[in-house]
């Protein structure tokens, strides 16, 4: 690993503030996910596949998150959101806004769309948004529109009506998508006007598109680097990939009560070759989500990793913990380093390898404090989480028709 100045992109005047509340808000939205986990109810749904669309997908660190964004079109509007694997509705700020975040894009304004239309509260959309968001629809008056709420448990939100309109995902149209215009959206969503819900409900964007995608999508994310473009890939065609390595699938753990989310089994770890032994490997299913930053491990699972870590990387001088980050090093002396490989092992026989660019967070550009970018959980009964800086430079594919998730190796921080 060489060592690179973290953050490229302009516009952002505190990096280190920024991280620090990155972290804070993002161990806000675990919190918020296990609630939810230990919340909820069911239902599930499926199509057959169509049509392929690939869209740019980057880093929002220029619009101040450390989530992934792509551009979509809606009622004629192009629009960056948020993508999220672990929510469903997906909504966009809209005029006339009682309470919205600055965007970098104009807010959407309904009466510019001949398309649009607002959804009835005894519509079947309002009904599932229960299930899909965890908060009942509720009537407007005059007419009676479909009010819906979402909180993202780190004090985000977004309230607004359920309405849909034309959408263009790359060349690819959906008529009457269903989404939430929001009209009071408070937040650390960036400049993004909006966000992206790749959940399994059927109000998610993977349901809708079902008949169009299959139930099929997939995803490379970059690094934060200035310039660096992964992509979404929305349908089954895996000639568009650019993977370097073969696929390796495993199987979504099924959980009637938790169908909205998407589930691995964890059978293993290694650490630079050495692998580790643990009872609650392959008895515990692990989360995946784009939306998390940094992955969450059981907390015997987590000590075994960070134990073997620190042992490999013992040559170098230890740093002090940052936020929910506790094995830091300064690395500061150093022009190049041999960064220990941690594989991931799931049921079936996967495998995903964590990118170099994914196993430590630079929390001061000059490498005076680089982190280990996992954290332990604070509770054996928690639901690990496997988050999108884990995820970089691979080519994470959802099939949720044979209900199975697939990775391969894939640089898409330099293309």
């Amino acid at each position: 690993m060489k060592h690179r100045d973290y953050c490229t992109g302009g516009g952002i005047k505190d990096w280190n503030k920024l991280l620090q509340k990155t972290l804070i808000l993002d161990d806000l939205r675990v919190g918020s996910l296990q609630a939810r986990i230990k919340n909820k109810v069911s239902v599930s749904d499926k199509t057959e596949d169509v049509s392929d669309t690939r869209i740019p997908l980057t880093s929002g660190v220029e619009l101040g998150t450390l989530n992934y964004i792509v551009t979509i079109e809606l009622g004629g509007r192009k629009m960056t959101v948020i993508v999220d694997t672990g929510s469903d509705l997906t909504w966009v700020q809209c005029q006339p806004c009682k309470s919205c975040y600055n965007q970098k894009e104009p807010i959407f304004n309904p009466s510019q769309s001949s398309s649009f239309q607002t959804m009835f509260c005894n519509s079947t959309a309002c009904q599932s948004l229960a299930f899909a968001t965890g908060n009942s629809g509720t009537c407007g008056k005059n007419p009676p529109s479909c009010n819906y709420y979402v909180s993202y448990g780190d004090g985000s939100y977004t309230r607004g009506e359920l309405a849909h309109d034309q959408l263009n995902l790359g060349k690819t149209p959906v008529k009457d998508f269903v989404f939430g215009c929001g009209r009071n959206n408070k937040g650390l969503f960036g400049g993004a006007s909006g966000l992206m819900g790749l959940g399994r409900s059927s109000i998610s964007l993977v349901s809708q598109t079902s008949a169009v995608f299959g139930g099929f999508f997939s995803y490379c994310l970059p690094s934060t680097q200035s310039g660096a473009s992964g992509s979404l890939v929305l349908g089954g065609n895996a000639s568009v990939y650019n993977t370097s390595s073969d696929i390796s699938y495993t199987r979504m753990i099924s959980n009637p009560q938790l169908s909205t989310f998407y589930f691995l089994n964890l059978t293993g770890v290694s650490i630079g070759g050495v692998t580790l032994k643990d009872s609650t490997f392959g008895k515990a299913g692990m989360l995946i989500d784009s939306g998390t930053v940094i992955s969450r491990l059981p907390p015997t699972i987590y000590k075994a990793v960070k134990s073997e870590f620190m042992k490999q990387f013992s040559a170098f001088p230890p740093a002090p913990p940052f936020s929910i980050l506790d094995t830091c090093f300064n690395l500061s002396a150093y022009q190049e380093v041999e960064v220990p490989t941690i594989k991931m092992q799931f049921e079936g026989n996967a495998e995903m390898n964590v990118d170099v660019t994914g196993v430590f967070y630079f929390v001061k550009t000059d490498a005076s404090q680089v982190c280990l970018a996992l954290a332990s959980l604070s509770f054996d009964d928690e639901i690990g989480i496997i988050a999108n800086y884990q995820q970089r430079n691979q080519r994470v594919i959802y099939d949720t028709m044979q209900s199975k998730l697939g990775f391969a190796q894939e640089s898409c921080s330099f293309t």
